[in-house]
């Protein structure tokens, strides 16, 4: 018995050293990460293509543990409602609305598969990962102030605005943010764009929600990393799985690849070949929070409040006083407080970066230095402040704040896109897929607006990878999602209608009572198809 044993793991070491698999699975959609991007997916596929095999491999052994993790993020549910890097200043001092219609179209297009998910036995009960908070916008001084009229005239006048209002009354803020008014100097004045519907999402509780719809017909294997890929002549990949646990490795033969995993994403794109994987870098940028353990200062708060950011500071990096449902338990949190680690993720390794450094992406990676010494000095005065210096930064929110009622946490690792522009590189701050020109093979890159416009990404997924099906998939994702291919924003009682259905389905302040002016709630049935 002994000499059969000692064989065994014998034959287990060679192919382990040769790269022989023990297993062989094959499916048809074989998703990397199970994330808030992998679940939509995932959840999207089932529903477009029920018959089609679906594996999915996560390195952590639970679902959303990195970026989708509620502590690891700020659950805003990002509509441009309070986000003020959305709705820049011009050097006219005009307000550019752009960036901010384009991201809440895409939101809506979230939360109607959200409501859909709910009708459908897709989503279970909505309360564990979406619930009512006010959004909110904050400045002071003049110039602050200023900038928030602007701002309010020009986002009230469009559809997915309309219900914002505009307060400078100093009674007035300190009957919707007590905690924020206590021993406020009033002298600096202060101003707010207030949006009572928006939402706080739980990423975390969604995502494992998702996984438990596509797990009931799919395979899902925690514990398993991607090691390599590489694409067959057929077309198909070969995927190199290790499991964590026993080192045992997995052989995956799948149809298509999608990698959704977070700041790994960009290892395993660079990993399988493609053309159009070459030339992209990331930067880390790392965060922590102050989380609040004084129950009495948590419900003084209601509200996700934004304020502007510091000179050179990265988007992410807008400072906010953000309250949070979690397992049906409120918290607050402030920050982010920005850090630096060469990590790519939270569970990550130290040569992280240095490992992305190829041929190709090398000088658009040295020419960011250059471009971003605002960025670079943001990250070093982040990195030399003091408790006392946060806890400053803190008071400009809640002047009476102390740090004895606060907790420093770390939240998630991000990794900022890097793309080639010829020799050089730019610095992006959003969300970018890197699909193979055959369809066989997507990846997605980046962070903000992230998880709160996974949906839209993962259409754009779909679109760029099944072309050829798209066209017959349509009617389906409009009765998942009825405002797709329309723009809500100019159309007001389509807008109204959707809006209601999904404050209903998702059972969210004002769920069932029709915004004003709007014409009787419709079931998402009654809408026209796009």
């Amino acid at each position: 018995m002994t000499f059969t044993v000692g064989l065994h793991r014998a034959i287990r070491a060679v192919r382990k050293w040769v790269g022989v698999s023990q297993n062989v699975i094959k499916t048809d959609v074989a998703l990397v990460g199970a994330g808030i991007m992998s679940a939509t997916l995932g959840a999207l596929l089932r529903q477009l293509e029920p018959t089609w095999s679906i594996s999915l491999f996560e390195r952590l052994h639970a679902a959303a543990a990195e970026s989708s993790d509620p502590w690891n993020n700020a659950g805003t549910g990002h509509s441009a409602l309070c986000e003020l890097n959305y709705t820049p200043a011009g050097a006219d001092g005009e307000i550019d609305i752009t960036k901010a219609l384009n991201i809440n179209e895409q939101f809506q297009q979230s939360r109607q598969f959200w409501a859909y998910g709910v009708d459908n036995g897709v989503l279970g009960a909505p309360d564990e990962f979406i619930n009512p908070i006010p959004h909110v916008a904050f400045c002071h001084g003049e110039s602050g102030v200023e900038f928030l009229r602007k701002r309010h005239a020009a986002l009230s006048s469009q559809t997915l605005f309309e219900d914002m209002e505009f307060i400078t009354d100093d009674g007035e803020f300190a009957a919707r943010l007590p905690l924020m008014a206590a021993g406020r100097d009033y002298s600096d004045p202060v101003a707010l764009n207030w949006y009572t519907e928006g939402t706080d999402v739980d990423f975390g509780a969604l995502t494992q929600q998702l996984l438990n719809y596509v797990g009931r017909d799919a395979h899902l294997y925690y514990g398993h990393e991607v090691r390599n890929l590489s694409q067959q002549s057929d077309g198909s990949w070969v995927l190199k799985i290790k499991n964590t646990g026993t080192g045992d490795i997995l052989r995956v033969e799948a149809k298509f690849v999608f990698i959704g995993a977070g700041g790994g994403a960009l290892h395993l794109l660079q990993k399988s070949g493609i053309p159009e994987a070459k030339g992209f870098g990331g930067f880390p940028v790392s965060g922590q929070f102050f989380r609040c353990t004084n129950p009495e200062l948590i419900a003084e708060h209601s509200a996700k409040v934004y304020g502007q950011a510091a000179v050179g500071a990265p988007p992410m990096s807008v400072p906010h006083l953000d309250t949070r449902v979690i397992n049906h338990d409120k918290g607050l949190l402030f920050g982010p407080y920005a850090g630096w680690s060469p990590k790519f993720l939270k569970t990550g390794g130290v040569m992280d970066l240095p490992k992305s450094v190829k041929p190709g992406n090398l000088l658009p990676m040295m020419s960011i230095a250059p471009k971003e010494f605002g960025l670079l000095k943001y990250l070093i005065g982040e990195l030399a402040a003091t408790s006392a210096d946060r806890v400053k930064t803190l008071q400009e929110f809640v002047p009476r704040a102390t740090g004895g009622d606060w907790e420093m946490i770390t939240a998630g690792q991000r990794v900022q896109v890097i793309r080639a522009t010829g020799n050089s590189g730019n610095l992006e701050f959003g969300t970018a897929v890197v699909a193979a020109g055959d369809g066989t093979i997507a990846g997605l890159l980046g962070a903000s607006p992230g998880a709160s416009t996974a949906v839209p990404a993962m259409l754009n997924v779909l679109q760029q990878c099944f072309g050829s099906r798209f066209d017959g998939w349509t009617p389906k994702l409009t009765e998942m999602i009825p405002s797709y291919g329309k723009k809500l924003n100019d159309e007001p009682a389509l807008f109204r209608r959707l809006w209601d259905w999904t404050n209903r389905s998702l059972e969210l302040t004002g769920a069932g009572t029709a915004k004003a002016g709007a014409a009787p709630a419709a079931e998402p049935e009654a809408v026209e198809p796009a």
